[in-house]
């Protein structure tokens, strides 16, 4: 939901037209043009559509041997369907481990972090293959598939390796084909587990979702940083309040004329800053040259031993950790990855074996180069530890030369022992060498910390013995001052940044309006039409505060009357919001993902939402790839029900995790293939097939006045998918259903309707009862029979219209 102008843009032009009608001060006008997002680099990767042709698994999860999941590339519906613990929910979790690597089940990113058992259950307990997944994609429209391969070499979930390979066989990067950026924010997969947490999980997360969603997620890491900058003004405003009691308390009882103007200008309730200034700028005159550097003198501190000490431990830690890493060996490390990756590029490019240096034939062969991509791997590993331990290192050392400060002005002429160690001290910012760096640090800053605060406390007492009682109170009146001082600059400073945050909100809130308008109206589409019957309506879906304190307002009402959102919604619609906020984001046309797998959304749905939620994916799957995994076969019905066009694929899995994945045809034609194959078996005792065949013609038969019955009572008597189940549940007898198929009423007499379709239908009917009965008639033509039953069949699918429009004939 991005607006086509970049979002630096759109805020500067909003600063000149707030200028210019005076809603901004020109302060906080340049404090927020500093702050303003830079522009946004070129987005990597393929610009889409993305569609998945197929999602492979093995030794992952439920799935043991390897199994591939095909799919139907392009727009369109396909359902995987399969009972609890058959294994789908592995093959969308494989597409979503293979593309980003992350699986929210275990990662934590749904609030709702698993415990070890979770995270050690990925690898199949019933087969060794080594744990593989891959997604095979259609890339744009020029249809070069690729594929992305997730495996795993070591014990846990985050020791794999993934490779992209193209339909010749030759590798690419993960980024040239996939963007990472456009995967976080238009994310294609749906979890289970994240079903319920995109409502129930932190309400700051989601907010922080849609905000970047819509193009507006850095506006928060702005009012983020104006609000630290705020908290730090507030910091500086703050210290003179505890520096003027410690000034006062120092004036407190003093016999000098000079304390009581101090203590009258810091009376009241605003100090008098200039008066204070002007007594201590008077009382500077008057004093000596002696008593100026007396005071400078006591007011010495040296190096803070605690500081000291930290900051050599961590220096000394450095050292030790770079020390295990050899210059040379990382350099070397380096230049011989390049070379393997030199050698890998040129066998990709030139599509050769042979090695270019020495000849060889054949000897830059497969194996060499899955060798070398491992070497370069942990060389890469080695080169990047020893530049992690040299920056750190060098991090350890500029801490240490930071607390080394120069040579005071009033030491720097003199040639006393406090100068010299000084100057010594000082010399540490020259020393590179970790080893003699910490050294000398050790050994200088104790000493001269010792020698500062002998100089001060001596210089100290000898201005007490000079001026016992004033001195040591217009230290604390200087300090007061120079606090003050400060106080006032952050002032205006904090002044501008609320200011400038203030505005920022505004605009924020304004921006936010604009752009979720249209995400509003998805989500109210969405939501009609999964609780088209519910109680409860959706409003607008409002975004507030900021990113650290951001939350998600649902505008959710019961009869019209407002009401908090997850205290009225069941399980059912809070699943339906979710699926409301989720599809709006994912179908986005910005989104270069033509996909979406969703995982089980049908649980806690009642049978009307499963049909809304039937008609939503089948609207999404005009204009996008839609794959949905469930073990719940009412979302088939709904379908059926609602002649959507879908694919249905059904898994099933066998001992030993062996998983099959099988694409479900027509179910009459299914049944009459079974019952035709049978017939066809010259082996089967005539005794067996008298009863067996007549009673698959009757099943195969009644499937058909099944389908028909679902047609009947949908389109001429406007039944709902759950009236129509429990039309059907009671059904015993063959005429039954042949009566519910053909008149709409289960206990209507159909057989001059059967025979107006099929002449010798109705005679066909008793004949195939008879089979289930004792004294089983003799089945002289097996093949013959199930080839009557099935024009019969036939006949009742297509002349339900008939029926109908004669005004039902019985």
């Amino acid at each position: 939901m991005t607006d086509d102008t970049p979002l630096r843009q759109l805020l500067d032009d909003r600063l000149t037209a707030g200028l210019a009608a005076s809603e901004l001060a020109p302060e906080a006008a340049d404090l927020l043009r500093g702050m303003l997002p830079e522009p946004t680099p070129e987005r990597t990767g393929r610009a889409g559509p993305v569609y998945l042709r197929s999602i492979t698994a093995a030794g992952w999860r439920g799935v043991g041997p390897e199994t591939t999941l095909d799919l139907p590339p392009g727009p369109g519906l396909t359902v995987v369907a399969g009972r609890n613990g058959t294994g789908k929910s592995s093959f969308a979790e494989a597409a979503e481990m293979a593309l980003t690597g992350l699986n929210a089940r275990w990662d934590g990113s749904n609030g709702k972090a698993r415990t070890a058992v979770w995270k050690e259950g990925w690898r199949n307990l019933h087969d060794s293959t080594v744990p593989t997944v891959s997604v095979r994609l259609t890339l744009d429209d020029t249809g070069d598939p690729v594929t992305v391969r997730r495996t795993w070499y070591g014990a846990k979930v985050d020791e794999a390796r993934t490779t992209v390979e193209r339909s010749d066989g030759t590798e690419q990067k993960l980024e040239e084909s996939i963007d990472a950026s456009m995967l976080s924010l238009y994310r294609p997969f749906l979890p289970y587990s994240e079903l319920g947490s995109m409502v129930d999980g932190t309400l700051s997360a989601l907010h922080n979702t849609l905000a970047r969603f819509i193009g507006l997620g850095q506006l928060g890491d702005i009012d983020d940083r104006l609000a630290a900058r705020i908290k730090e003004c507030k910091d500086v405003e703050k210290r003179p309040g505890a520096l003027k009691t410690a000034a006062v308390d120092a004036l407190t009882g003093l016999d000098d004329q000079r304390a009581v103007e101090a203590a009258r200008a810091l009376g009241g309730r605003t100090p008098d800053a200039d008066a204070v200034r002007a007594l201590l700028d008077r009382d500077a005159v008057t004093d000596s040259g002696a008593d100026v550097r007396l005071r400078a003198l006591a007011t010495l501190t040296g190096p803070d031993q605690q500081e000291v000490a930290g900051a050599l431990a961590r220096l000394r830690e450095a050292a030790a950790a770079a020390e295990d890493v050899r210059h040379s060996d990382a350099e070397d490390a380096r230049r011989l990855a390049g070379l393997l990756e030199s050698a890998l590029e040129h066998r990709r490019r030139s599509q050769s074996a042979d090695c270019p240096v020495c000849g060889t034939a054949d000897r830059l062969d497969p194996a060499w180069a899955d060798g070398a991509r491992a070497e370069i791997e942990r060389l890469q590993s080695e080169a990047a530890g020893a530049e992690t331990a040299r920056r750190a290192l060098g991090a350890a050392r500029r801490a240490v030369h930071d607390l080394v400060q120069p040579v005071p002005d009033l030491l720097r002429a003199e040639e006393s022992e406090l100068a010299g160690l000084w100057r010594e001290w000082a010399l540490c910012r020259s020393l590179t060498d970790p080893a003699e760096l910490a050294s000398r640090v050790a050994r200088v800053a104790p000493t001269l910390g010792a020698a500062c605060r002998q100089v001060s406390e001596e210089a100290a007492r000898r201005l007490t013995d000079r001026n016992t009682a004033w001195r040591p109170a217009a230290v604390r009146l200087a300090e007061w001052l120079d606090a003050t001082e400060k106080a006032a600059e952050a002032k205006d400073q904090r002044k501008e940044a609320e200011e400038a945050r203030s505005w920022l909100r505004t605009q924020t809130d304004e921006l936010r309006d604009e752009r979720m308008a249209k995400f509003d109206k998805q989500s109210q589409d969405v939501w009609k039409k999964l609780c088209e019957s519910s109680s409860v309506s959706l409003g607008r879906i409002t975004l507030k505060g900021t990113a650290a304190r951001g939350s998600v307002q649902l505008g959710v009402s019961v009869d019209n009357q407002e009401a908090p959102a997850y205290s009225v919604m069941s399980q059912g619609e809070l699943h339906s919001l979710a699926l409301s906020l989720f599809i709006p984001r994912a179908t986005h046309d910005d989104s270069p993902f033509g996909f979406l797998v969703i995982d089980d959304p049908v649980q806690s749905m009642d049978t009307q939402k499963v049909e809304g939620l039937a008609t939503v994916l089948s609207e999404c799957a005009r204009h996008r790839q839609v794959v949905v995994f469930t073990h719940d076969t009412r979302l088939e019905q709904a379908i059926s029900h609602l002649g959507i066009e879908a694919t249905i694929l059904h898994i099933s899995r066998e001992s030993d995790s062996v998983v099959t994945v099988e694409k479900r045809s027509d179910p009459v034609k299914q049944a009459f293939k079974e019952a035709r194959d049978l017939s066809y078996d010259q082996c089967l005792p005539q005794s067996v097939a008298d009863r067996v065949i007549p009673a698959m013609c009757r099943l195969a038969l009644e499937v058909a006045c099944m389908e028909t019955a679902r047609r009947t009572l949908r389109d001429d008597h406007g039944l709902g998918l759950a009236e129509i189940e429990e039309r059907i549940a009671p059904l015993e007898r063959t005429k039954e259903y042949v009566a519910l198929a053909l008149l709409g009423d289960a206990s209507g007499r159909p057989q001059t309707v059967v025979e107006s379709l099929h002449a010798g239908g109705w005679a066909l009917i008793n004949e195939l009862n008879a089979g289930s009965h004792p004294g089983l008639p003799t089945v002289d033509d097996r093949k013959q029979l199930v080839a009557r039953t099935e024009r019969l069949a036939g006949a009742i699918r297509r002349g339900r219209g008939t029926v109908v429009s004669q005004g039902g004939v019985r």
